[in-house]
């Protein structure tokens, strides 16, 4: 039951080229640099990602994107990620965007087991009749477009049927995790990390407290370690480490004037 891993390297080491991962976080929140960090130090490449974005400035799965690394992202947003976008503008890159709440049911179906569900989210648009570019040519071509999907009607409303995802291996940070792997995730960290490891077939979470068993209240895990088959516990510089995409400062105040 102890399914403590020594260090990110050993936690990676059997992730060859070519691998799926669902990977959580949302911009750089709650994203698992370290494990992200370990396979660019291990040369891994050909990844097939599934995340909600692909990184930001040099943070993420940004590091593994630069590099060459990733050849296909399943996720909702590429921001300001302008090599995100250069890649997938000028056909290195295969993406596929879907709406966000369906990127994250998506995962969690295939964890519970779902092999499919039908939504009302894309219907009407490309998402359901296809011809999202997945892969363009370079050239301002289309080389591959996304295929039509079913759409059926249910008390006269009209919903599209979306695949559940399941991954080779899934990448996950928490606050909080015991040996079992159990988790807790902080706040807004908590976005896209339970669905993730819910997707791989073998999930993998740093954890920036590890604790032993019974010390987390069974009421305040977000994730049992059902899902987790191993954890690797950050060091404090490691957990310390939290980037912030965009700092808004406000001027200080003038004596006598009011802001706004």
């Amino acid at each position: 039951m102890d399914k403590v891993v020594a260090t990110a390297l050993e936690a990676v080491g059997d992730v060859p080229d070519g691998a799926s991962l669902a990977v959580g976080g949302f911009g750089l929140s709650g994203v698992p640099n370290v494990l992200i960090q370990a396979l660019f130090e291990r040369g891994i490449g050909g990844l097939s990602v599934v995340s909600n974005n692909c990184g930001a400035m040099d943070s993420g799965l940004a590091v593994l994107l630069a590099a060459g690394r990733i050849a296909r992202v399943t996720g909702s947003y590429i921001g300001a990620n302008k090599e995100f976008a250069r890649q997938y503008l000028a056909g290195e890159l295969e993406v596929e965007l879907i709406p966000q709440g369906t990127l994250a049911e998506r995962m969690r179906a295939g964890g519970a087991g779902i092999p499919a569900f039908y939504t009302p989210a894309g219907v009407g648009t490309q998402v359901a009749d296809g011809g999202l570019p997945w892969r363009y040519d370079g050239h301002g071509g289309i080389a591959l477009a996304s295929p039509p999907k079913e759409v059926r009607a249910f008390d006269g409303v009209e919903y599209v049927l979306e695949h559940g995802i399941r991954t080779d291996y899934a990448l996950v940070r928490a606050a909080r995790g015991d040996r079992h792997g159990n988790l807790v995730f902080n706040k807004s960290a908590r976005n896209f990390n339970p669905p993730a490891a819910m997707a791989g077939k073998v999930t993998i979470a740093e954890v920036e407290e590890l604790v032993e068993p019974g010390a987390i209240d069974p009421d305040a895990v977000h994730l049992p370690g059902i899902f987790v088959q191993r954890v690797v516990a950050l060091t404090p510089d490691q957990a310390a480490d939290k980037k912030v995409e965009r700092r808004t400062v406000s001027a200080p105040s003038t004596p006598g004037t009011v802001n706004g």
